[in-house]
Order: structure tokens, then sequence, then C-alpha cells
């Protein structure tokens, strides 16, 4: 895909007037006249043109008549030139008529003969055969309007770069085979529109976005696969064992295509791909222990001076027994990581230290700044993924100050083992602290803010551990996710004594499936599109983005069925009591505020309560699906361990304040 060729864009700025069309001087040896330059179109004008003029409300299946209808009314079908473009040859041609139908232009060479290949044997003779092979007529999307300054083209070159960015940005094979009740530019124009300009604006992980081209790249080739087989099967009359097999060839392609296609719907969707994520890393390859078994101790010194490295000897040099320490001087942090082997010691000394790189750590290393976390500031400069990925058994990091700018995913990912963070302050430019599958977190004693995304995302099988944290001015605070296939072990989540603050969204947001009682609900009551709804606890349901469906005015009988609405209502008895008591004596402050506290307390306890029990009923209705499972498996008695996967759900003395939802939400696809 041409995603490098709109280097400069204007994401989502639609009150910006649009450009005036340029000049570019065509690149090679022979002198082709200058093209109109159309391919660096903002954002919002793509948009605005596919939404409002070419595309409108149309199916896949009508894209191409109503881009030949778009093309009738601002195509000037004849006289003007372009350059015919292919993979292997470039030739001057001029246009005399265009076959609206079929997106094609009627071409002929022009004089004088001006062309270049990549090797001689493109001759006038040989490209004049060639298109009389092709009937003289050559995709549109092939050709690049030649410049003219007189404005009367300006119209075909912008229309032409519209059918040429939709061909090969936006239009997929088997999209005229997906109809349903959206429209095409809701289904899939529009996604796939915004995940380009995402990519443009180094939105996406680098690593996302070779997933995503991997993918692509594959579903094409299934997909022509099963379109051969499927061809093959129709055009024959017999019924016979070769025609079985071709049959049960073509269903394992077609599955095999869907799967693909789900995948990529996920990645093309911004909310999905920031509520699913993806797995980037295989494993960072550990270097284990020295050949000799010794250990280092790495130091990092802004500046050395005679005092600050005898406090060095003092407190971090000299352990119980340094007969056989070895220390080595650095001079940056990442280089002293770099150096690192199984069980050595980094100690960064008080200073400001600007790096341009990703501390990678799949050693069990500890990282720790001599002094305060503001006095030990470490700041990431250039752009990049990633901060901090961590993949060491048992990693500890300390004591600094962690500054995260132009990054696309978190400032620390946790992938493998377990990681500690301790008494450090984290601000964050996109997603806080990732902790992936089979991980482990232990965060204390930290302050992390300013995540565009979730402080803290918690992925299933994962084990995270907060305890006296505060997460403030971030998009969410906490994000839970609990969404993957039954055979995942559920999230341990331990939550003790932890401020939530000041955050966009939500305090704490669980990401889970929704059940089929509850699909089946909002079908009762006529909802339509994917089933993406979040429920506020316990205030009634809210909408979350701008295709939420919304299911239940109250979430009590679905999240709490053993629970009933009992708690939530004397949660309310309780503030209305409060608020009539302030009414009745407006003059005793004293008792307002005694009132008022208590129904802080209350409300606090009631947040960290019902977290811990929303949590717990999620995993409880999982684990009900997985004996169901084993059941029809004809597993009768399911091992006691697998059975046991719970989420370990802790969650006591936490603070949420001044969250711009609330506490908790529930958020189901």
């Amino acid at each position: 895909s041409d995603w490098s060729a709109d280097s400069c864009s204007d994401y989502g700025s639609r009150d910006k007037p649009g450009t005036t069309l340029g000049r570019t001087v065509a690149d090679g040896n022979v002198l082709f006249p200058d093209i109109f330059h159309t391919d660096r179109l903002l954002f919002y004008e793509r948009f605005r043109a596919y939404q409002d003029y070419i595309l409108a409300d149309c199916k896949a299946s009508e894209a191409k008549r109503f881009i030949a209808e778009y093309l009738e009314k601002v195509l000037e079908p004849s006289g003007w030139q372009a350059i015919w473009r292919t993979n292997v040859f470039e030739v001057l041609v001029g246009v005399v008529d265009v076959n609206f139908p079929a997106l094609k232009a009627v071409v002929q060479l022009s004089e004088p003969f001006l062309c270049e290949s990549q090797d001689s044997s493109f001759t006038l003779e040989c490209l004049q055969e060639l298109l009389e092979l092709k009937e003289h007529q050559i995709l549109l999307q092939e050709l690049w309007v030649v410049y003219d300054e007189s404005g009367e083209f300006d119209q075909t070159a912008l229309a032409i770069e519209h059918v040429r960015f939709f061909y090969r940005c936006i239009w997929r094979t088997w999209d005229e085979e997906e109809e349903d009740e959206f429209d095409y530019f809701v289904r899939c124009v529009e996604p796939r529109l915004r995940l380009h300009y995402d990519i443009l604006e180094q939105r996406v992980p680098s690593g996302l976005v070779a997933d995503y081209q991997n993918l692509l790249s594959q579903c094409e080739q299934l997909y022509e696969k099963f379109l051969n087989v499927r061809n093959s099967i129709s055009s024959s009359d017999s019924d016979s064992e070769a025609e079985n097999v071709s049959m049960v060839e073509g269903l394992k392609l077609y599955d095999e295509v869907e799967h693909l296609k789900q995948k990529l719907k996920l990645i093309e969707n911004p909310l999905l791909r920031y509520v699913f994520g993806y797995q980037k890393y295989g494993s960072l390859q550990a270097k284990g222990l020295r050949a000799a078994g010794a250990k280092v101790i790495h130091v990092v010194p802004w500046t050395m001076t005679a005092n600050l490295l005898h406090l060095l000897a003092r407190d971090k040099l000299c352990p119980e027994s340094c007969e056989d320490l070895k220390i080595q001087f650095h001079r940056d942090p990442l280089a002293a990581v770099n150096a690192c082997y199984e069980g050595d010691r980094v100690i960064i000394c008080p200073g400001h230290y600007f790096v341009d790189g990703v501390f990678s750590i799949a050693d069990s290393v500890e990282l720790e700044g001599y002094g305060l976390p503001d006095d030990v500031v470490i700041e990431k400069q250039g752009k990049g993924d990633n901060f901090f990925d961590c993949t060491g058994a048992n990693v500890k990091i300390s004591n600094l100050k962690l500054v995260q700018h132009d990054a696309v995913e978190g400032i620390l990912n946790v992938h493998h083992g377990k990681t500690t963070l301790e008494n450090c302050v984290l601000q964050c430019e996109t997603t806080g602290i990732t902790v992936r599958t089979s991980a482990e977190l232990l965060m204390k004693n930290s302050d992390l803010y300013g995540a565009k995304g979730a402080g803290v995302e918690i992925y299933p099988g994962s084990a995270c551990t907060l305890l006296h944290n505060g997460i403030h001015h971030c998009k969410e605070g906490i994000l839970v996710k609990n969404f993957l296939d039954e055979d995942y072990e559920a999230p341990k989540i331990t939550m003790v004594n932890n401020i939530i603050h000041n955050n966009e969204g939500y305090g704490v947001v669980l990401v889970r499936p929704a059940m089929p009682s509850e699909m089946k609900d909002a079908s009762a009551q006529g909802t339509k599109g994917t089933f993406l709804f979040l429920e506020e606890i316990p205030k009634t349901t809210k909408l979350f983005f701008t295709d939420v469906a919304v299911l239940h005015d109250s979430v009590d009988d679905i999240l709490f069925p053993a629970l009933g609405s009992t708690q939530a209502t004397q949660v309310g008895d309780e503030t209305a009591h409060a608020e009539g008591s302030r009414q009745e004596q407006p003059g005793c402050v004293t008792d307002e505020l005694e009132l008022y506290k208590q129904a802080e307390t209350s409300e606090q306890t009631e947040n960290n309560s019902e977290i811990a029990n929303v949590l717990g009923a999620t995993t409880a209705k999982k684990r009900q699906i997985h004996k169901k499972r084993l059941s029809e498996l004809r597993f009768t008695e399911a091992d006691d361990n697998l059975m046991s996967q719970e989420m370990f759900v802790s969650v006591e003395g936490n603070q949420f304040k001044w969250n711009g939802k609330g506490s908790f939400g529930v958020f189901f696809f």
C-alpha cells in the first residue's frame, strides 16, 4: 500500500481550508512534463469527497457504479495528457475519450514519444502493440494528469486521485460479498481511511502496522485460492469424489479467510484496536549469567564528585561481601542496561538523562535511581514505539522518573516475567503501563499521569498488584481486559489504597464479551449493529464512543444477579438522606460536613466492593461456559486446578475522585 505517500496530513482538522493543487516534477531521466500534485490530500478532504460526493450511502456492490456517476460529472472526457505508470515503464499519453462504466480512459501515445523503462525493450512499436491489445483503454488509476496552469483540469486530476486512492488503500476484493444493513462508507471506507492517516501520523505501533500488512497479504492470497476453488466447483456438473474434496477445501479456505477478515476489522476499528491491543513480542533474547558467574554493578553518573563517590561506596557499592564485586561506569542509562547480564544492578546517579532508544530488559536486572524520583529523570527523545519493554523473570525499577514523548505505545510494557515498580513517577504520552498475558506487575508507592489511553492495562492471564499508587489525569484509570478465549486464565488483580482521580473517563473499566442472554435482550429491544456498549455502575447506562448500543437502563439485573438492587438502593438512600439533612438544617455546618464525610466514605467503600463483585461475577460466568464446554466433550469431572481459574480480586481502601464518567464502568463487545 501507499501509506508513505501522504507524508503531509492533517487528521481530523476539518475546519481548515483545502489545499490548492500544486505541481510536481516527475522523477527519472526522461524530461516528462510536470504533473498535478494530488497525493498529499488531507484526511478531511478525502473523507468529505467519499462521503458527500462519491460513495454516499451506496452498498459495496454499487461502489463502482457510484464512482462512474461521479466521474461523469467532474471528469473532462478528452483533451488532456497524462503519464501512464506501471511497475516496469512510464510513458506520456493523450486522452481522447473516457469509458466511465469501466473506469478506463481511451488513450494514444503522445508526440513526441516519451518513455522510461527498466530495460530498452519498450520501444514505440512495442507500446503501440500493447495499446492495441488493450483496445487503447487504460485504467484511470494508472494515469497521472499533466499539470495545466489554466485550472481546467484540476477537478480531473483530483477525481482520478480519489479513484486511485480508493482502489489502492480502501477497496478489498471481498467487499462485495459482505452486504449488510450498514452502508459501505460507514462499514469499510471510514475505518480504513482513518487507519491510513493514523499510520501516517504514527498513531499505530510499527509492529501492528506490519501485522496488518501481513494479514492483508495473507487474506488476499487465501481469498484468491477460495475463488478458484469455488469457480471450479460451480463449473463442474459432476458429483465426483474430487468435487467433494474441493468442497471441503473450499469450506476450509472460507473459514480461514473469515478469520483473517475479522482480525483486519479489529485493527481497522480505532476503538477495538485500542481495546484489544496486540501481542508483538515472542520473546526478547536473554543473555543469562556471565561465563564466570560474576555479577556487575553498573553506575551511571551525571557528574561524578568525590563526595558522591564516597556516598555511593557507603550506601550501594559495599555490600556484606564485596571481594569479587565488579563495577562498571557508563555515560547513559541505556548503555548500562544494554551491558547487563542476569543478576546485574544499575545505579543511576541524580541528573536529567535524555535517551533516544528503547530499554529492552530480558534478564533479571535491578534498575535503581540514587535519590528521589524527581532527582533522577530519564526522558525519552525521538519518535518510537516503546520506552521500556520487560521480559525478564524478575525485573525491578525504583526511584526513577520516566518521561515519555512522541510515542505510540505505552511507557512500560511487561511482556513476560515479573516487573516491580517502586517509588517511581511516570509521565506518560500514550498508554501508561501494559501488563500482557502471562506477565506480572507489582507497582507500589508510584505516581502515573498523562496517559492518552489507560493508565494501566491489564490483560487476561496476567497478575497485577497495585499498592499505594496515584493514577490520574489519564483517559481511563485502569483497563481490565477479560475478553479472550475461555482457555486463558483470568487476570489476578490486587488494588489496595490507591488514589484514582481526575481521569477523563472511568476510574476502572472492565472489558468483557456480552453474554448470549444480554445479546438476546438487545435484540428484543430492537438494537442493531455491533454489540458495543458501556454500562455505568451504579448509575444509568451511558453511551461510549459513537457506535455503542444501549441495552439496559439499569445494570443491577445483569451484573448483580445474586445481589439484586439492594446495595445500589442503599447507596442512593444514604445520599438522599444526607442531602435531605443538609436542606433541613442549613445552619449546622458541622453536621453537614459530617454527613458529607459519611456519604463519601460510604461511596468509596461501595465502589471498592462493587468493583470486586463485578470482576468476580464476570469470572464466574466465564467458568460456567468453560464447564459447559467440558461437559459437551464428556469430561464429567474437570480438574480442580483448571476449574479454579478465577479472577483473584482484592480491592480495598481505594479512593475514586473526580473521574469524568464515574468510578467503574463495564465495556461489552
